[in-house]
């Protein structure tokens, strides 16, 4: 997927979306969901933790980052969940992967007011982010309990 903006000149820019990866950390059957605290727009919706891929950075690598400073958290990243997601009118695409808690970490709400760990049933209880809505359907099969 490519996106097109025209530039001051007139002529089509071609560019690579931006990648942004999340991590759906799963630990005896439950998946961990943040709410966010920021922008106002958006607080109070859930999400899976993440952010954006660095130049130079790999997708994993950004997400071991991502929950290190969001949770305070070391992870093991798995296999993709669900399919690209695209954000941003195009500009961006959600890739969530599956993760799991490494050396007994417990996450800790650095950046999110709230986090919550829920089952498959539960998954519908909280209002998600629309690009991270469509990952939820692929990771009810995931959260069998163990």
């Amino acid at each position: 997927m490519r996106t097109e903006r025209v530039s001051g000149n007139g002529q089509a820019d071609r560019r690579e979306p931006k990648v942004v990866v999340g991590a759906a950390i799963i630990a005896d059957g439950r998946v961990l969901a943040c709410a966010r605290s920021a922008p106002p727009e958006v607080a109070g919706r859930w999400e899976f933790p993440g952010g954006k891929v660095e130049p130079g950075e790999s997708e994993t690598a950004a997400l071991i980052r991502e929950c290190a400073e969001e949770l305070a958290v070391r992870v093991e990243i798995g296999d993709r969940v669900g399919r690209d997601v695209r954000m941003a009118h195009g500009r961006s695409v959600l890739k969530v992967y599956a993760a799991r808690l490494l050396h007994g970490d417990q996450p800790k709400a650095l950046e999110h007011s709230e986090l919550r760990w829920l089952t498959a049933a539960e998954l519908d209880s909280v209002t998600w982010l629309p690009a991270d809505a469509p990952i939820v359907a692929a990771l009810r099969p995931l959260l069998a309990t163990p």
